[in-house]
């Protein structure tokens, strides 16, 4: 039947009514999921709630995003059903006593984009067994596996895709890797570079992240909303190009072990409820709730030499040390240590 979900076997639906059933339950963060045949970007969407008063834990989903938002006014768009496209709304500054969380202060609501970027590796490496990590502030990287006839170089961390089971769990929009999969620094990633199918034999990019702060009427009742997506079944013909030059790859390009999005979009929500709850509860003290630790341990940005396009169009290059307790990227540059709140990264080696 021409438009049916059903004519790609290797892209099946979503199930809404499971999603939510599986999600949606007293102890949840989860309040309300919403699943779109298409739609334009998932995060707009959950904004517009957010401006209507839709209180924390809305969850919206697209199987075809046609107007996906990134960094710097950069837009995307997905093939139907071929990625995740998921946005939430959170609301970090209203205290919840049923739930002993604190207001966070909004300093520290630039660690949302990377408590995000946490929670998406975990999945990714549970669910796929790839390696894969983390590039400051939030894109996910992956090593393509050997098993399709590509050898993997492996994350610089030295960490692997097995790994993750043991592993524990600046401003909105400014620390962002893109709202939607391929993205770098939220535009659309590329093949520049790369082998012809789309693979390579070092890192690819398989998905971003935008953080967005929203207001409410006169300031009251801020609110976030995080916007994911994932490069599933992406086919090679199909990636995005990126100017910056990272490839883009999908998780099926890649090797995966599993491309199911059913039990992938499961994992990632989880794993944001589970790191927000812990984030919360410690008032938005990523140290305290082990946060900075997660994120430090899945960063492959750290100990490389890079260079970073900053807001205003400069730039600077030295070596990423650290990720300082504000999630900022500290910099040793040949002027001195710098830290850097927003910016697109470029990995020199």
């Amino acid at each position: 039947m021409p438009g049916s979900p059903y004519t790609d076997l290797d892209r099946p639906p979503l199930d809404a009514r499971r999603l939510r059933r599986a999600l949606i339950t007293p102890e949840s963060l989860w309040t309300r999921l919403v699943l779109h045949g298409e739609t334009g970007s998932t995060n707009a969407d959950a904004a517009e709630a957010a401006r209507a008063g839709e209180p924390e834990g809305l969850v919206v989903v697209a199987e075809r995003q046609t107007a996906g938002r990134g960094r710097r006014g950069r837009t995307w768009e997905s093939p139907a059903r071929a990625g995740l496209a998921v946005s939430v709304l959170l609301r970090p500054g209203v205290e919840v006593p049923d739930r002993d969380w604190p207001a966070v202060p909004p300093p520290r609501y630039g660690w949302l984009p990377l408590l995000a970027g946490v929670a998406l590796v975990e999945a990714v490496d549970l669910l796929a067994e790839l390696d894969s990590a983390l590039k400051w502030p939030n894109d996910l990287l992956v090593w393509p596996d050997s098993r399709n006839g590509h050898p993997s170089e492996g994350p610089p961390t030295g960490r692997t895709g097995g790994e993750a089971a043991g592993r524990s769990g600046g401003e909105p929009g400014g620390r962002s890797g893109g709202e939607a999969a391929g993205w770098s620094g939220g535009e659309p990633g590329g093949r520049s570079g790369g082998e012809p199918d789309g693979r390579t034999g070092g890192e690819a990019k398989a998905a971003g992240i935008l953080a967005e702060g929203v207001s409410g009427a006169g300031g009251a009742d801020s609110a976030v909303v995080l916007g994911l997506g994932v490069n599933v079944t992406l086919r090679a013909a199909e990636l995005p190009v990126n100017p910056t030059g990272l490839p883009a790859t999908s998780l099926q390009l890649a090797g995966a072990a599993a491309t199911d999005r059913d039990p992938l979009l499961r994992a990632l929500l989880r794993g944001i409820d589970r790191w927000y709850g812990r984030w919360r509860t410690a008032g938005g003290d990523a140290l305290a709730c082990g946060l900075h630790e997660a994120y430090v341990r899945n960063c492959a940005t750290l100990g490389r030499e890079v260079r970073v396009l900053l807001p205003a169009g400069d730039e600077l290059v030295g070596t990423a040390s650290t990720v300082d307790p504000d999630g900022q990227l500290v910099l040793t540059t040949a002027g001195g240590e710098r830290r850097v709140a927003a910016g697109d990264v470029l990995h020199l080696r």
